[in-house]
């Protein structure tokens, strides 16, 4: 195991919550609709763009391409405030320590989520000069359950995805994961995240030394 790819919202920090509330207020401000709960999965782990045609489908409304367009920045820019007060404490617990051990082994650490605000979160968690690249979602071809991201991940760090894990709590993500060709670890709910090589309840669990393990017996 070289490298770990990770997912930012939900692994690393719990911003997906913010991304939620975010559209809550768009669509409420826009339409004077709400949003049910059931409707962020199909906002978790997905870009912007794919997350705002998700709701708008939902809700059965069409709008015109330079609406759309304006109400994804319009959206970005509540999520930022939402994220003004960061800071390291809103890391996830047993983040801090996977990563210490991570890079004690000398295993290089990639960032593959589908946030443009990936760069701009970590600074804030200041884990920016922890990890060793960034790839970024507007450059790749298709968002998750595509593996584009995965694979831009890996080779930011050149490496095959054969020599990673990436960690993951979106099926959407894990999808992503296993078909980029590297092992998949999932952290959240075993029925959605069934199709995880290996499988944690929550961030706190994760272990470097099962998730070698696992990895050497996938390979």
């Amino acid at each position: 195991m070289k490298g770990v790819l990770f997912d930012l919202d939900g692994v690393i920090a719990d911003t997906s919550v913010y991304h939620f509330q975010a559209w809550r207020k768009l669509i409420k401000d826009h339409f004077n609709r709400e949003l049910p709960d059931e409707l962020e999965v199909q906002t978790k782990g997905v870009s912007r763009a794919d997350s705002l045609t998700a709701i708008l489908n939902y809700l059965d409304i069409k709008v015109t391409d330079s609406e759309f367009n304006k109400m994804t920045e319009e959206k970005n820019d509540v999520f930022r405030e939402l994220l003004a007060n960061l800071t390291p404490a809103n890391i996830l617990p047993g983040i801090s320590e996977l990563i210490s051990e991570l890079k004690a082994h000398n295993v290089k650490l990639s960032l593959a989520s589908a946030s443009l605000n990936g760069p701009y979160i970590l600074e804030k968690l200041e884990l920016i000069n922890t990890f060793d690249a960034i790839a970024n979602p507007s450059k790749v071809a298709a968002g998750k359950p595509a593996p584009d991201i995965f694979i831009a991940a890996a080779d930011a760090i050149n490496l095959s995805p054969k020599e990673c894990v990436g960690i993951e709590d979106s099926i959407a993500g894990i999808k992503a994961i296993n078909s980029s060709g590297a092992f998949s670890v999932g952290v959240g709910n075993e029925n959605e995240l069934s199709e995880a090589y290996l499988l944690y309840p929550d961030t706190s669990k994760l272990s470097y030394e099962q998730i070698e393990t696992a990895w050497k017996k996938h390979n």
